[in-house]
């Protein structure tokens, strides 16, 4: 940012309050969602428990609370997931192939050897096999509130590496949602949602900049896909691939007042700190009463916990280092393979994403659930505390080197310019 002189129009900067310069560093929304979470569990376990899960189950214009949360609420979550999916993809950090490549196979391996751990662990338990999918997402929000009280210590590089692995894996999850997750399918109703999405093309290739129209039949397309048998947040990351992100044509139209920044924009912050941290609160309440530490060895828990903890390093290191050495990729700018390893640490923390896909997978077993509930807490918990540690004591080695003495730079010969 530049300097501010005494004689700008601007003088004197204006100081940032403490609570602003918090929201804006990017670990706000780790620490609500890790407060909604403990707060959950304690009122799980306390007096208020009958009326915390007698809320969540009540009804509300026939679904309920919890339902209007993980089908409604989370929805728009879906939506700004979507948004950043499609602009990462056109005009930011997943642009090209060359950008795509070592994050892309990265979330790959963070897919492919948690579920494997999982299925390994619960290939005993045919119910339990349904949750193979739970230790295969990541939480974007808390990974990189993580990074962001870490600050310095961490390359910008591995940040950026880390935002797109995410996305990416966002991206695998809706796969797998949209693929093994749907109900009985109602064929009226999707030909409804059908014509919903055709409605919202022809709206995008008319170029129409209004987000009116677009909302509109969204929320008819939200309706349909509830219907339909396929999960109702699907319809928010349809919504979003049709939403417009590219300019007018004329000079004047800046790309971010396009329709897709503009709506962004306006949402990010309501699911940052609003629908995130009340998914979390509502969906990590477990009463842990008569419950003992061999749960933790059970099939679910255990499968989920080492999934996220041990697969989710081992298939996200382990991918990134075989891309590097076959050419496939190319190491984050000023990172070391230390700094990387804590990185994939830090993709062991899969709260919300697991959380949503447990509930889809064991929707109909409270037991199970349960069990999905403190796997993925005592998972993502383990995976956010190694991986943070990991960081602080490397990037404090290295900032402690970077303090020796300079040495003299070598003596050069001048050429002329050309």
């Amino acid at each position: 940012m530049d300097k501010i002189e005494p004689h700008h129009p601007d003088w004197p900067p204006k100081r940032r309050s403490p609570l602003h310069a918090f929201l804006e560093s990017g670990a706000a929304a780790g620490v609500l969602l890790v407060l909604a979470a403990a707060n959950a569990l304690i009122i799980a376990n306390s007096a208020l428990g009958v009326v915390y899960f007698t809320v969540l189950e009540s009804k509300v214009a026939g679904l309920s609370v919890l339902h209007w949360i993980n089908d409604g609420l989370m929805a728009v979550f879906f939506l700004v997931v979507g948004l950043e999916i499609k602009r990462e993809f056109v005009e930011g950090q997943l642009a090209t192939w060359t950008r795509r490549a070592l994050p892309a196979i990265a979330a790959l391996g963070g897919m492919v050897a948690p579920a494997l751990i999982y299925l390994v662990i619960a290939r005993s338990d045919p119910e339990a096999i349904r949750g193979w999918a739970i230790p295969a997402a990541t939480d974007i929000a808390f990974a990189l509130g993580v990074l962001a009280i870490l600050g310095s210590r961490v390359p910008v590089s591995l940040k950026i590496f880390l935002t797109a692995l995410a996305i990416l894996d966002d991206l695998g999850a809706i796969l797998i949602i949209a693929l093994f997750y749907a109900g009985n399918l109602s064929l009226p109703m999707l030909a409804g949602a059908a014509l919903c999405l055709a409605l919202l093309t022809a709206l995008n290739l008319r170029n129409v900049r209004s987000l009116t129209p677009y909302l509109l039949i969204g929320a008819a397309l939200w309706f349909f896909v509830l219907k339909s048998g396929i999960h109702a947040t699907l319809a928010g990351v349809a919504l979003a691939l049709t939403i417009p992100l590219g300019g007018r044509g004329d000079e004047s139209d800046e790309p971010e007042h396009s329709p897709l920044h503009v709506l962004e924009h306006r949402l990010h912050p309501w699911s940052t700190y609003f629908i995130v941290p009340v998914f979390g609160f509502a969906n990590a309440g477990v009463s842990i009463a008569g419950m003992s530490p061999a749960l933790l060895l059970t099939p679910v828990p255990l499968g989920i916990m080492l999934g996220l903890f041990v697969g989710k390093q081992a298939g996200v290191f382990g991918f990134a280092w075989l891309a590097v050495r076959l050419g496939l990729g190319t190491m984050p700018a000023k990172a070391s393979w230390v700094q990387l390893y804590g990185v994939s640490l830090l993709c062991g923390i899969g709260f919300t994403m697991s959380l949503f896909i447990g509930a889809l997978a064991f929707a109909e077993n409270a037991a199970l659930s349960s069990a999905t509930k403190i796997g993925v807490l005592a998972g993502s918990a383990i995976s956010a505390v190694a991986g943070y540690v990991v960081l602080f004591l490397v990037g404090g080695r290295q900032a402690k080197a970077n303090e020796g003495p300079i040495k003299p730079a070598p003596a050069t010969t001048a050429k002329p310019l050309h």
